[in-house]
C-alpha cells in the first residue's frame, strides 16, 4: 500500500505549518475546531471522573492559565528559543502543552485537597498559575528591556480600543437588546477577550510598523474582501452576539457544568490569541 499520497497529506496540512509559520487552510481549521469540541467532551468527563466540581471558582482559577498560555506563545514569537523545543510552543501545539501543564496542577491540587494539606483546591491551582504567567511576563519584560524594546503607546492604544469596544459591546446588549445577563462576569470577560484580539489584530496589520497578517482563514478573507483588518470587529460581533444569546439559553436548560467549560473555552479562544498578539505589537517581534 502506497502511503505517498497520506503522507504528503499530513505533511501540507498539518505539519509544515507548524514548522514553517504558515497560515490555516480550511482543512486544518475544520480539523482543530473537531479536535476541540472533542477535547470539551473529554474534559468535562475526566473531570467528573475525578470528583471536580466544574464551577465559577474552577473558572476564574484557569484564567491566569489562559494568560500563562498566551504570554508563553510571545516567548516563541521572540526567538529566544534556538531548539526544537520551539515547536511546541506554535499553535495548535501550544494548546495542548499549556492544558496538560494546567490539568496535572489541577488533578495534583485536588488530591491534595483531599489528603487534607490544602483547604481549598482551587486557591492552589489558580495561585501556580498566577505564578507561571507573572514569571514568564518577567521574562518578556527582561526581553523587553534588553533585546528590544516595549512600545508603551502600542500598549496603551491596543487595550484602550479593547476596552472601549468591551464597554460599546456590552452597553448596547445591555441596555439596547435589554439582556440583563451580559454582566455576569465572565459574559465580560468573553467579550473583553475576543475585543482584545480584534483590537490586536486589527492594529498590528493595519497601524503597526511592522507588518503583521492574519492567519486565519476566515478573518483573512474578510480583511481581503473589506480592504482592512478592523474588519475583524466585524466578524467578533457576527460570533460574539448569538454566542451570548445561546450561551444563556443553554445555562437555563442544560448541563451547568458542560456550559462551564464551554464559557471557558470561549474565553480562551479570544484571549489567548488577544494576549499574545498584544505582546507581539508591544515586543515588537
Amino acid at each position: 500500500m502506497d502511503i505517498s499520497p497520506l503522507r504528503e497529506f499530513i505533511y501540507r496540512y498539518y505539519i509544515d505549518p507548524i514548522r514553517y509559520g504558515q497560515a490555516y487552510t480550511l482543512v486544518d481549521t475544520l480539523t482543530y475546531a473537531i479536535i476541540l469540541i472533542v477535547a470539551v467532551f473529554l474534559i468535562y468527563r475526566s473531570l467528573k471522573r475525578a470528583g471536580i466540581q466544574v464551577d465559577e471558582k474552577l473558572v476564574y482559577a484557569t484564567l491566569p492559565f489562559v494568560l500563562f498560555g498566551g504570554l508563553l506563545r510571545v516567548v516563541e514569537d521572540t526567538g529566544m528559543i534556538q531548539s526544537d523545543l520551539h515547536f511546541l510552543l506554535v499553535t495548535p501545539l501550544i494548546f495542548f502543552v499549556v492544558s496538560l501543564v494546567a490539568a496535572t496542577t489541577l488533578f495534583l491540587s485536588s488530591l491534595l485537597e483531599r489528603r487534607g494539606l490544602v483547604k481549598e483546591y482551587y486557591r492552589l491551582y489558580g495561585g501556580i498559575g498566577v505564578a507561571a504567567a507573572t514569571f514568564t511576563g518577567g521574562v518578556l519584560l527582561y526581553f523587553g528591556l534588553v533585546s528590544t524594546t516595549i512600545g508603551i503607546a502600542e500598549l496603551g492604544i491596543i487595550l484602550g480600543l479593547a476596552t472601549t469596544t468591551s464597554f460599546l459591546l456590552w452597553g448596547g446588549l445591555r441596555y439596547l437588546a435589554g439582556w440583563k445577563f451580559v454582566s455576569y462576569p465572565l459574559y465580560i470577560f468573553l467579550i473583553f477577550g475576543h475585543m482584545l484580539d480584534a483590537s490586536a489584530t486589527s492594529y498590528g496589520i493595519d497601524l503597526h510598523t511592522i507588518p503583521y497578517m492574519e492567519v486565519h482563514v476566515v478573518g483573512s478573507t474578510l480583511i481581503a474582501l473589506t480592504g482592512t483588518a478592523f474588519s475583524m470587529f466585524l466578524l467578533k460581533l457576527a460570533v460574539i452576539i448569538p454566542a451570548v444569546y445561546i450561551l444563556e439559553q443553554y445555562k437555563k436548560e442544560g448541563n451547568r457544568e458542560l456550559w462551564f467549560i464551554i464559557v471557558l473555552c470561549m474565553i480562551v479562544l479570544g484571549l489567548a490569541p488577544g494576549i499574545r498578539d498584544l505582546g507581539r505589537m508591544v515586543l515588537y517581534v
